[in-house]
């Protein structure tokens, strides 16, 4: 099991870039949560097997078709046994 807590920079407000991260995580199997914050960013957490918490990292520089994220800073973490994934409100 892995842990990662990130942060993402660029377009990545108002373009579903959390709904979207939601059902990723959803269909990868992996927990954890997503919210706005009020600089511009968004911050997620993933827990999970490393290859799916691997792949949300990778996914969230990509995002969602109207996002344009320019920079994700990942920071791995001891896990806290997160098993579903939830939208939180902005921080």
């Amino acid at each position: 099991m892995a842990r990662a807590h990130v942060f993402v920079s660029g377009k990545v407000q108002g373009v579903f870039y959390r709904d979207g991260t939601r059902q990723e995580a959803q269909r990868r199997g992996v927990g954890g949560w997503v919210r706005n914050l009020r600089d511009g960013r968004v911050e997620a957490v993933f827990e999970g097997p490393g290859e799916a918490v691997d792949a949300m990292v990778a996914w969230c520089r990509v995002g969602p078709p109207l996002s344009r994220p320019t920079y994700v800073d990942r920071k791995d973490e001891a896990e806290e046994g997160l098993k579903s994934f939830e939208i939180r409100s902005t921080a």
